[in-house]
């Protein structure tokens, strides 16, 4: 990360929907960049969270390994907490894993949590929302609940990593999804995720021969 935006304020929703590697990379780069992140961590994104990555007890310290002021936790049951207003001004909204469940919350314009009403919130403040749904397949209802947001103005962003850049590890597809995110919110970053051409991308497979 080279350039910080110390300015940007950024709602992060986690849900219960499997990729707790995208939400913590997410969390730790958008922190690096020096963008304050708003987390809002429903109950099944805690379990998430201990399933996945083994986190007991989701902290500062435990996502990104320091304590930080650029990361404020709010409880999903407090609808009455700043990012369930729309005078409480943000940048966006990225709900990273968002699971059917709240996918087709949102797309009903329910606000029974502070995820789903942070959602809404930014949806009528004409806010960028993007969601990043990870099931798979997925049903006629899902997609039209994700039509149903895209036509109220949010991004559908699903969780799929590309493999043109020649991934070798778990994290490599984990950075491409994420640099898409922070691009989504046009957020700098150094993670490799450029095409570059197909001169690049064939040096890039011979590397990966040679490494073999």
């Amino acid at each position: 990360m080279t350039e910080h935006r110390e300015n940007m304020q950024i709602v992060v929703g986690v849900t219960g929907a499997s990729g707790a590697a995208y939400a913590r990379r997410l969390i730790e780069c958008l922190c690096q960049t020096g963008a304050h992140v708003h987390l809002v961590v429903t109950p099944n994104g805690e379990r998430l969270f201990a399933d996945e990555l083994g986190i007991a007890e989701v902290t500062a310290t435990a996502l990104i390994g320091r304590k930080s002021e650029w990361l404020s936790m709010y409880d999903y049951r407090d609808v009455g907490a700043k990012p369930a207003s729309g005078s409480f001004r943000t940048d966006g909204m990225i709900i990273c894993p968002c699971s059917s469940n709240t996918l087709g919350a949102i797309a009903a314009g329910l606000g029974d949590n502070l995820l789903q009403r942070a959602a809404a919130v930014t949806l009528k403040e004409a806010r960028r929302l993007i969601v990043v749904p990870r099931e798979m397949p997925m049903s006629r209802i899902d997609l039209l609940n994700a039509l149903r947001l895209a036509e109220a103005g949010a991004i559908i962003c699903p969780a799929s990593p590309g493999f043109y850049m020649m991934p070798t590890t778990i994290g490599d597809l984990v950075d491409f999804v994420v640099g898409k995110l922070l691009d989504l919110m046009n957020i700098p970053h150094q993670l490799n995720t450029r095409w570059a051409g197909r001169l690049d991308a064939s040096r890039q497979l011979s590397k990966g021969v040679a490494k073999a």
